[in-house]
């Protein structure tokens, strides 16, 4: 795990957006008062799906600057694979999962103690080279090809047998793997033909094109959040998720192409 950086908005801005959040949620005082400081700072460790890298890396900037004695550490990786992980023990305030099913895991672990809020949306388009050199259209054109898909146990997997299905396309994928950013990498790399990403990956990526089709409407995805029950740090904890969900959060979130939750 390490440190995540990134360029966010200005300070000032996140800062005022976490004080109108936290007084409408009865921890902070008026909007005259100064930021609500007290009692955020230290080390707050994020588990997050490997979607969210760009605009949490952003956030952890974001948050650090409201609050100069708060440190973001964030880990990113398959949901699946960081449910287990939290399972296990390992020392994490924030969840951020990539669907309910992985949320669903923790909780019947004993790890959320918070309530998950629906924070982003997300869904699926088919990453292709640049300038899409094969002409592909929508899934049907998919079999016969070399494609990446996710393994099934994490999100964008169950999203891409979603999508699959309401096809009508029986696909057998060149590779499964383990997250979103690894499936996108073999397009990247040439290694495959094109790979059923979220639209959000693409749009982070400069090597890869992306294709929309249809079905993916029968595959979105809402991404829950929570501060976990044993959490280390419970007072930041709870301060960067309503970074997240104040305003300044979503413009972040929109901004890396997510939409909002419904």
């Amino acid at each position: 795990m390490g440190s995540s950086r990134a360029t966010g908005p200005p300070a000032g801005l996140v800062a005022t957006a976490l004080v109108v959040a936290l007084a409408v949620a009865g921890c902070g005082g008026s909007a005259d008062a100064d930021p609500p400081e007290e009692g955020v700072g230290g080390t707050v460790t994020i588990f997050a799906a490997a979607s969210l890298t760009e605009p949490f890396g952003r956030l952890g900037e974001d948050f650090e600057a409201a609050y100069p004695g708060a440190t973001v550490v964030l880990n990113f990786a398959g949901s699946a694979t960081l449910a287990q992980q939290i399972n296990e023990g390992a020392p994490v305030d924030v969840f951020a999962a990539a669907d309910p099913t992985s949320m669903q895991l923790v909780a019947d672990g004993g790890g959320t103690g918070v309530s998950p809020a629906t924070f982003a949306r997300n869904q699926l388009v088919i990453a292709v080279g640049p300038g899409n050199p094969l002409g592909i259209a929508g899934l049907a054109d998919l079999p016969g090809l070399t494609v990446a898909l996710c393994a099934e146990q994490v999100p964008c997997g169950r999203a891409a047998q979603r999508a699959l299905a309401a096809a009508g396309v029986a696909l057998t994928p060149a590779t499964l793997e383990r997250d979103v950013k690894a499936a996108l990498a073999k397009v990247e790399l040439g290694e495959v033909d094109a790979a059923l990403v979220y639209r959000t990956d693409v749009r982070a990526s400069e090597q890869v094109d992306g294709v929309e089709f249809p079905e993916s409407a029968e595959a979105v995805n809402d991404y829950p959040i929570s501060v976990l029950d044993d959490a280390p740090n419970p007072t930041a904890a709870a301060a960067f998720v309503e970074l997240v969900l104040s305003e300044a959060g979503q413009a972040v979130l929109a901004d890396a192409g997510f939409a909002r939750p419904s």
